[in-house]
């Protein structure tokens, strides 16, 4: 760093003492207040050379402009509008609490893969003759959290590290955050809607599958070839099909769902784009919302009976038991 230079030594007894050291004569000046100052006491500026308190008030000024310009909306941004970020924050959240959850229920049950029989999952699992009979509507929501046994859990939360991440940095927290959820909700809603009523299903796949139609979405708005997408994606699907037991409708509404939130969150007009996006979520969920409240009042006078050890349900007058 270049040093401003001493005053010729014959000058000095006549000079001013710095304003920090007085002891010190200097015929320099800050080029911003224009009190003496030594060369010690000094900084380089892009004018001449400043004092250090107005190098300390300047960089105050910066970051307080700096603050303002973002809290006022301008700045960097993602497509989807976020703020760029280096680290995720909100998956590694999802992972911790889908493990504590696990955990839970294997504590209760005392056999790490046969957590199922904890009353915490029986409790949370989408069972839609529990929630219609007895209104137990946050199945919807608390089975996205459960898992049966370690093996379904370290797969999901993998898929969850891997797709996740990219996306949380692209979208911002919230609206990652949003479409998880959505996406999540997409898959019980379709599991209660179209799938077997006396059918158990727990799992972050629904929401899962959304970040992979979402992560489809992204590419395609980046102009990123998407053949390793389409690719992972179709593999999916047709592990769906061929392996039994997994929830076809659950992947498949969390996908669809996905899908379409990712289209709001990536191609929405960037005059108002938080409106267009925050509506069309909350369009989203209204109608989710609505299938169920359909389903709900078309199985409102189903009438039901046991078969063996299940519920068997036919249309037609009578209730559904309590």
């Amino acid at each position: 760093m270049n040093q401003p230079p001493y005053p010729p030594q014959h000058q000095q007894h006549s000079l001013p003492g710095c304003w920090w050291h007085p002891d010190r004569q200097t015929g320099l000046r800050c080029t911003r207040c224009e009190r003496p100052a030594c060369p010690d006491c000094l900084r380089e500026a892009s004018v001449g050379y400043q004092c250090v308190d107005c190098v300390h008030t300047g960089q105050q000024q910066q970051r307080a402009q700096r603050s303002a310009y973002r809290r006022a909306g301008f700045g960097a941004r993602t497509i989807a509008g976020a703020r760029p970020s280096s680290r995720a924050v909100v998956v590694p959240v999802l992972i911790a609490l889908n493990v504590l959850v696990y955990l839970l229920t294997a504590v209760q049950a005392a056999d790490p893969m046969s957590n199922h029989h904890s009353a915490l999952h029986q409790d949370g699992v989408l069972w839609p003759l529990a929630m219609i009979g007895e209104s137990q509507w946050w199945r919807l929501v608390t089975s996205g959290f459960l898992h049966y046994g370690l093996i379904h859990l370290a797969i999901n939360m993998i898929a969850l590290w891997v797709l996740g991440r990219d996306l949380e940095l692209l979208l911002g927290r919230l609206r990652f955050t949003a479409v998880y959820l959505v996406s999540l909700l997409g898959g019980s809603v379709a599991v209660f809607v179209f799938d077997d009523l006396n059918k158990a299903t727990a799992g972050a796949s629904g929401a899962i599958y959304g970040l992979l139609g979402a992560m489809l979405v992204a590419v395609i708005r980046l102009r990123i070839n998407p053949t390793t997408v389409l690719a992972v994606l179709a593999l999916n699907i047709i592990i769906t099909f061929q392996i039994p037991g997994i929830s076809l409708f659950g992947h498949l509404g969390g996908l669809v769902i996905g899908v379409l939130a990712m289209i709001a969150m990536v191609y929405s007009p960037e005059r108002n784009r938080t409106g267009w996006q925050v509506g069309t979520l909350a369009a989203l969920t209204v109608a989710m919302i609505g299938l169920v409240v359909f389903r709900d009042a078309q199985l409102a006078d189903a009438t039901c009976q046991i078969v063996g050890n299940q519920y068997v349900c036919y249309p037609g007058s009578g209730g559904l038991p309590a």
